[in-house]
């Protein structure tokens, strides 16, 4: 898979009839801060089969994909290669390298949780509830602990993480 660095893309956006740029993240996330030139085609709802008549992307250039860190970029970047467009390429280090750079951004009035930090904080709430509800209701509430600890291990191992898609679908996450 092709990547390329913030300042070089930056570069290549100069050339004010270069649109292919996506930006995969949640409509809230991409409120918050993005890229002047993306469009935000969150990757929950990513249909590669629609994106030039919806987002008017070009199948014969590149589709730079950017999203918080390079994470949903690299899968949204494997959906499109399988969908038949050769030139997906992820911007290295997503939007967190893009503001370290220096880069300009446009940036949102309010400040939000990232889907990454919202798993954090649901996982650990599972299991501190399964650990109190197991001690002061009934020992079996432990299974939920485990079954959240499972689901993180299998995330890490996969990389696939199935509170994070059910987050990215939730109503906070949605309105831009």
């Amino acid at each position: 898979m092709a990547t390329i660095s913030p300042v070089a893309l930056h570069e290549l956006l100069q050339d004010k009839t270069f649109q292919n740029v996506i930006d995969v993240r949640t409509p809230v996330e991409f409120a918050e801060v993005h890229v002047d030139s993306a469009k935000n085609v969150p990757l929950d709802s990513l249909k590669p089969d629609e994106l030039h008549d919806t987002h008017r992307l070009s199948i014969e250039k590149p589709i730079y994909i950017l999203c918080r860190s390079g994470q949903r970029a690299t899968k949204a970047a494997d959906q499109l290669a399988k969908a038949g467009y050769p030139n997906s390429i992820v911007v290295e280090g997503g939007t967190l390298a893009w503001i370290a750079a220096g880069l300009p951004v446009n940036r949102g009035k309010t400040k939000v949780i990232g889907l990454e930090r919202q798993v954090r904080i649901a996982a650990g709430t599972l299991v501190l509830s399964g650990v109190l509800l197991s001690y002061f209701v009934n020992p079996a509430f432990i299974w939920l602990s485990g079954f959240v600890g499972a689901g993180l291990i299998f995330a890490g191992i996969t990389d696939w993480c199935g509170m994070g898609l059910l987050l990215a679908k939730a109503p906070w996450n949605q309105k831009a």
